[in-house]
């Protein structure tokens, strides 16, 4: 766990590895602000050129909404998806500043593409009520996305599913037999066509992307509010360039 940071420093946290670590030192660069992975791939830390006050801090994705929430970090970039997913009030505790353009992904409910008499939420919710009366046991989703999921189903009225958590790949749940459906993150869909399944029509739950997001509890400094400035961003939630 992170040390609460310094008032005189603003912490950035970005994610600690991958395509999703390079384009957000991409995005910062294209801004002026130079950041780098400090020693070896293994060390969670990095340090910034082109602004004082500021230090980088490497987290997993998944990390980052916490640590904005605690106020460990001031400042980070990660998927709205998580965001949303982590924190059951994340508008409490984070305010969106930017969208950056990269890490798109939807979160999307899929079954077995031979399911032919199933294509739209309304089709689920009947299948889903057969299911039950037929197997004496709910229909099973698997997902990492409890919240996200569970939240949807209700806005749309599909009952008698039960969420199953998912720690692998998601994709093969149903193949795998320990589930029906899904509710994953796809980028193009061809990895849940390669696994036999669909998405169902009007099943977007959220269009994701990798966003920078400041805590609440550090919105009103001055130091943070300079940074933004400096990086062409106006304030909280508005973005100028």
């Amino acid at each position: 766990m992170l040390t609460p940071a310094p008032a005189q420093t603003l912490k950035l946290g970005v994610p600690s590895k991958g395509r999703l670590m390079e384009q957000t030192f991409d995005w910062f660069a294209a801004r002026g602000l130079r950041m780098a992975r400090s020693g070896a791939d293994r060390e969670y830390a990095g340090q910034v050129e082109g602004v004082d006050g500021l230090s980088l801090v490497l987290l997993s994705a998944g990390e980052i909404p916490r640590e904005l929430a605690a106020g460990r970090i001031q400042l980070g970039v990660t998927g709205s998806d998580l965001v949303r997913e982590k924190l059951a009030g994340w508008r409490s505790d984070v305010t969106e500043i930017a969208p950056m353009g990269f890490g798109h992904a939807d979160l999307v409910i899929a079954v077995p593409a031979c399911w032919r008499d199933c294509e739209t939420l309304d089709d689920l919710a009947a299948i889903a009520r057969d299911f039950r009366a037929a197997h004496g046991h709910r229909l099973r989703i698997a997902t990492k996305y409890h919240r996200l999921v569970r939240a949807f189903l209700s806005a749309h009225e599909v009952a008698d599913y039960q969420l199953v958590d998912s720690q692998g790949a998601t994709e093969g749940t149903v193949a795998n037999l320990t589930a029906e459906a899904i509710a994953d993150i796809t980028s193009s869909g061809e990895t849940l066509r390669a696994n036999n399944l669909k998405i169902l029509d009007g099943a977007l739950i959220h269009p994701s992307q990798a966003t920078l997001f400041a805590a609440r509890s550090a919105v009103e400094r001055p130091d943070l509010r300079a940074l933004l400035a400096r990086l062409g961003l106006r304030g909280p939630g508005v973005e100028t360039v």
